[in-house]
């Protein structure tokens, strides 16, 4: 078992690591592997450093970050309650995030032109509304008892959140709504090295929790009270597991915006592959096979005659395998 995992391991970070090469080559100017090597050596021409460094790189990197940091979300997601359906948006994070969007880009008549086309401000919204969200599940965590009835609560704030972004675009100018509907689709290539200083820490205490959950997330799989029954106190796990989930899925959705699909299927492919449920094995099984899908959903979005939205290939990749979960469940 444990030779076969270890093949596994090995095939899956052999096929990231050639995959995030293949997104450093592939776009609109093709750049050939011996000429990547040259710009990290700094042998290589100016024209293809500048591609690299500031563009390719960068939007790779966020590619691997947010593969990761979504599949593993939804695989806590679908732990705490029991549910292969269940995804990282559910308890109405992404939702706050979009709110927080919503009122930069389309409250024109309380904000300076200049904050509103601030990239930062956008984000420090998505951020802000987010946390709040994310706060309100987490204290009403702490009251509620029944994991079902914490899901139906943060459907809720997401529902309450969604509508007010609609009374919004409702009174909104076409430009305004346009840009917060190019903000939903979701894009790699808006997080710069500037922008990575802020996302990085983020998602990197978001993995390390996760990993740190991993023997209580097991203890989870076999119900509640069985928990309680070995010491495990629910509640506080429960919280532990909201707040990554929480600074996983509201880090991403800030600084790319919503990435559809990605947190309810990945979890699926990373069980199939390696047949188990534990979660020691399943959290970094989950990371590479998300971070391997994400770049596959770049690379395919970034071809030489068009560009698409990453959120368009990411629901074309997730929805037929929620469709194969929903026939095999029967």
């Amino acid at each position: 078992m444990r030779s076969r995992n270890f093949i596994y391991f090995a095939i899956l970070l052999v096929l990231t690591m050639l995959l995030f090469l293949s997104d450093l080559a592939w776009g609109s100017i093709t750049i050939p592997f011996r000429e990547i090597l040259d710009v990290f050596f700094g042998k290589g021409e100016s024209i293809n450093t500048e591609i690299l460094l500031n563009f390719r790189l960068p939007k790779a990197i966020t590619a691997i970050l947010t593969g990761a940091a979504l599949s593993v979300a939804g695989l806590m997601m679908q732990t705490l309650f029991r549910n292969p359906l269940a995804e990282p948006y559910i308890l109405g994070v992404s939702s706050g995030a979009s709110l927080g969007v919503a009122l930069v880009t389309m409250a024109s008549g309380f904000l300076p032109a200049i904050l509103m086309n601030s990239g930062w401000a956008m984000i420090l919204a998505a951020v802000i509304g987010g946390a709040l969200v994310l706060l309100m599940v987490l204290g009403v965590s702490f009251r509620i008892q029944n994991a079902v009835s914490l899901l139906i609560v943060g459907i809720m704030f997401g529902t309450i959140a969604g509508s007010v972004v609609s009374v919004m675009q409702n009174f909104s100018n076409p430009d305004a709504i346009k840009l917060f509907i190019m903000w939903t689709f979701g894009s790699l290539s808006a997080v710069t090295w500037t922008y990575m200083q802020a996302l990085l820490p983020i998602i990197l205490l978001g993995l390390i929790m996760t990993m740190m959950l991993h023997k209580r997330l097991d203890v989870l799989l076999l119900g509640e009270n069985y928990a309680r029954g070995l010491g495990v106190s629910v509640i506080q796990t429960r919280f532990f597991i909201i707040l990554a989930t929480g600074l996983l899925a509201g880090g991403i959705t800030a600084f790319t915006g919503p990435i559809a699909f990605v947190g309810v299927a990945i979890p699926h492919i990373a069980r199939g592959i390696f047949k188990t449920s534990t979660h020691k094995i399943l959290i970094p099984a989950t990371m590479l096979c998300g971070a391997s899908l994400l770049l596959v959903c770049d690379l395919i979005s970034q071809m030489p005659s068009y560009t698409l939205p990453i959120n368009t290939i990411s629901s074309l990749f997730g929805a037929p395998i929620i469709l194969w979960i929903i026939l095999k469940k029967k």
